[in-house]
């Protein structure tokens, strides 16, 4: 039976089988002994997004004991890809996704208008934005939908669906579907899912990681 950490575009976490193409956490929010989650959502505002792979070759065993004391260690968590990681809330991680994490900070300053932002900076302002974490996720009309950047997601209902080359796909634990074009037709009313400051670091350059499925949709 598939783990409970799965965790879709809204930062609502799931038993779904696939973990797609990016692990990550929020700190320890999981039973060892049960391999099942706490009542907690997070342990920390540093909600990071890392590699599937660890940079050292350890192996973990998910929602298991993985301290070097024989604790829990940080809740593995999967995300379908980094744009999903991205609207939940989440931020490369600086330890396993270096690169990636000085781009992000790079475009997350460049988005707010500062010269610089530190990591615990960026993990404040998500932190009062993310869904997940009590944000009000502001609504959008038809032509501020159709100026987010490529990587951002909106939800119509319960369904999210992300921004690519001036069209709509719809999200799912197992990839992208069906395209719907963003330029006419849409409901006159959105909510973006997307923190806002991730979606100023996506429009100031920031280019996050799209599952293999987005190629055929596009």
């Amino acid at each position: 039976m598939p783990l409970q950490n799965r965790v879709d575009p809204f930062g609502a976490i799931h038993a779904v089988a696939a973990h797609g193409l990016f692990t990550g956490n929020r700190g320890v929010i999981h039973d060892p002994e049960t391999r099942s989650l706490l009542g907690r959502r997070w342990s920390t505002q540093a909600w990071i997004v890392c590699n599937l792979i660890h940079p050292k070759g350890l192996a973990r065993q998910p929602m298991g004991r993985n301290a070097p004391g024989g604790g829990a260690g940080w809740t593995e968590l999967f995300f379908l890809d980094e744009v999903t990681a991205l609207a939940a809330g989440h931020r490369p991680c600086f330890y396993c996704r270096r690169n990636a994490a000085k781009a992000f900070a790079i475009a997350f300053a460049r988005g707010l208008g500062h010269d610089t932002v530190t990591a615990p900076q960026m993990d404040r302002i998500l932190h009062g934005e993310r869904r997940a974490s009590g944000g009000r996720p502001p609504t959008l009309s038809p032509d501020a939908v159709r100026a987010l950047p490529d990587g951002a997601v909106v939800a119509y209902g319960r369904n999210a669906f992300a921004v690519k080359d001036g069209k709509l796909l719809s999200w799912a634990f197992t990839g992208y579907g069906t395209a719907r074009p963003s330029c006419r037709g849409l409901p006159p009313e959105a909510a973006l899912v997307t923190p806002p400051a991730t979606v100023a670091a996506l429009r100031a350059g920031f280019r996050p990681v799209w599952h293999a499925s987005v190629a055929h949709k596009t």
